[in-house]
Order: structure tokens, then sequence, then C-alpha cells
């Protein structure tokens, strides 16, 4: 027999008088194939958030991209949104932990593909994206103000005349209708920030059209590690769909003391923190006058196990935003393979956390997963301004 036999996108070439040469061009399997096609297709379709009224309006996008540049947002004039999410950096600081008013206890996170997620921070302590965008402005420790200050900043900038067109006096406001009014304006900025597509976005669509000859131009080694990925390395428990993110809050073994004799409850206090809030999706600010998605919130009940707990970033751009993990304490994506490849179970805080085991991988699946990865940030972004 002389040419190629193709077997489901293998090729084996049968030399004459010897055995078979293996030459790979799709190397999934059917069942590695349809967990593939789960992880996309990218972009998802947009949509604008109900609970903001100004969700989509370019008056607000504008008015918005200006103030996350400005320290007109923080009470002593010396921090911006910018600051710490800093645009040449994928909205990151490149630091291990954010620095605001002092070294704060958390790594800052991308802005990346927020729109419609359903909590927002690693604790999971706003369940919509102005509130999220509301909290450092009013935390101590970070931009400081409080309602009444971040009004007063706001009446005397050069924005008020744009914000005005958009939200009517600010003296007719009270003050935290005010900060409301600046952070949906902030959201609405943040939901145009959205990451392209990828050499695996165009493997993935390649294989759902069963174009194998577009597929057969995704690196052998990137499959290799996309197949670690769904299989043993059981990556996709947690990093699932197109966002590679469930959204959802995981244990993943890294220690949550953040100094001698103080610890980061994370999920807990983010429950804490949403019990709390004004600012819901069920409350009174909320623009969608069925309070649709306020469910989330309110039915969400504290576990023990939720001490620990962090919410799973995106690995959208992943390999531009070290370091990694909720305190920073992985410098870059080799150092997190090898923390899941030896993971120390002994330092699992949560009861459910059963799918982490270390992996054992070898120096070439260790190289084949991060190559995988990378294929999940060759996109090329256009920078807002």
């Amino acid at each position: 027999m002389t040419g190629p036999l193709r077997v489901f996108g293998i090729c084996l070439c049968l030399a004459l008088g010897g055995g078979p040469m293996a030459s790979a061009e799709v190397i999934l399997t059917p069942e590695e194939i349809a967990q593939t096609l789960r992880h996309g297709p990218w972009p998802p379709p947009g949509a604008l958030d109900p609970s903001n009224r100004v969700s989509g309006d370019a008056r607000a996008v504008a008015l918005g991209r200006s103030l996350f540049g400005d320290p007109v947002l923080s009470r002593n004039g010396d921090l911006a949104c910018t600051s710490c999410h800093d645009p040449n950096r994928d909205f990151t600081d490149g630091l291990d932990r954010a620095v605001g008013q002092h070294r704060l206890d958390r790594n800052t996170q991308a802005l990346w593909n927020l729109s419609g997620l359903r909590w927002f921070g690693w604790s999971g302590d706003t369940d919509n994206l102005w509130a999220q965008s509301l909290t450092p402005i009013l935390n101590p420790d970070e931009h400081g103000h409080s309602e009444a200050s971040l009004q007063r900043a706001l009446s005397e900038s050069s924005y008020k005349s744009a914000y005005e067109d958009l939200f009517g006096p600010v003296a007719d406001e009270t003050p935290d209708a005010t900060a409301v009014h600046i952070a949906k304006a902030l959201a609405a900025y943040l939901e145009t920030l959205a990451t392209g597509r990828t050499s695996f976005d165009r493997f993935r669509d390649a294989l759902e059209q069963n174009d194998m000859a577009m597929a057969e131009a995704y690196p052998l080694a990137a499959q290799r590690g996309l197949r670690i990925f769904l299989g043993v390395g059981k990556c996709a428990f947690c990093h699932s769909g197109p966002r590679f993110s469930n959204g959802e809050f995981h244990d993943a073994g890294v220690p949550y003391f953040v100094e001698p004799g103080r610890v980061d409850p994370g999920r807990a206090a983010g429950l804490d923190a949403l019990a709390q809030s004004p600012y819901t999706l069920g409350g009174a600010y909320s623009d969608d006058p069925s309070k649709a998605g306020g469910w989330a919130a309110q039915s969400v009940r504290f576990h023990h196990s939720n001490f620990g707990m962090f919410r799973v970033p995106t690995l959208r751009r992943v390999a531009h935003t070290a370091p990694y993990m909720h305190d920073g304490s992985l410098p870059d994506l080799g150092a997190v393979v090898d923390h899941y490849n030896t993971i120390d179970l002994e330092r699992m805080h949560a009861d459910g956390e059963a799918i982490l085991r270390p992996l054992g991988l070898s120096p070439a699946d260790r190289d084949d997963l991060l190559a995988f990865l990378m294929t999940l940030s060759d996109d090329t972004v256009v920078r807002p301004d």
C-alpha cells in the first residue's frame, strides 16, 4: 500500500518495506474534539447589561474611558484606575499584590471579557460590573473616596457637563446616586474590553467545520498540551467554556495566609460583603425593573469550605498577565504548571476539591501544556485610548 490513509484526521504514512511512520495532523479523539468545541465559539454574542441603563451608550463609554485614567476618582488625587490596571500591561500592574494607599492583599486582575459575568473580583463580593467598578473607589485602602467626596470631586471636575448629559444635574442627586452613576459609566467602558480570536479559536472552529486542512495548522505541541488540559490535568473542570473559566470559586491549594497570623478568607469574605451591599442586581440601584439576576446574591449560602476559595480567572491572554494566583505568588506560567504538577494536598482548605491531584507531568508534557496555554494568548488586541 502506498499513499496516506486518513483516519479521523490522522495521517498514517506507510513506508514500503517498513512499519508505519506517524505524521499526526489532528491527534485528538472524538471525545476530546467534543470537549474542545465546548470552549467556543469566540467571541460570544454581545449583550447589554439591563441593570445599567447606560450600558452600550457611546457617551457613557467615552466618559468611563476618561474617568478610568483620571486620579479624580481617588480622594487624594494620587491614584487612577490605570495605576493598577495599566492598558499597556493588559490592564494589570505586573506586581504580585496591588498597591493602593499601601500594599494590598491580592493580585490585580486583568479586565478583559468582563461583560456577562455572574460574579466579580477574586472573592465575588459583587454580582454586577458597575458595583465592582465602585468597590475600589470607596475602599479606604484603595482610592479612599466616600460617596460625598466623590460627588464633590465630580462636581468640581471637567467631567461635570458630560456626566450631566447622561444622568442629569449633580446638584439634584444624593451622593450615593452620583457614585453609582459614575460606576455605571466606568462599567460601560469596561464592557468594551474584549480579547480577540486566537490560534486555538481557529483550530476549534476548523474542527467544528470539519476543515482538517485548516486544523492541521495548529501545532502538535499545542494539541498534546490540549489533551493534557482536557484529560489528565483536569484543567477544564474549572477552566471551562469559551472564557476558559466557569466563573465560580475553587480552592487551588495556594496558602491563604497574607502574613503570619492573618489570612485572606476569600469567598467567605465575599459573601459577607455581598450580603451587606446595597449595590446588587436585586437592589434599588439596579436599572432593571424586574431585578433579574438578583436571585444569585440572595440564593448563595455560606459554607465553611468557602474559606480559601477564589474565583477562577479566565485563561484568555493569560501569558500576558503574570504573576498569578490571588496573591501573585507564582511568577510565571511555568511556576503555575509546576504548582499543579506537584500540588501539596495538605494545603487544601476546602472540602470538595478532590478533583486536584499531583499531575506528575514529564518535562516534555510540561512544555506541551505551556505550548497550549500560549495559544490562548496569541491574539492581537487593539489598545484602548
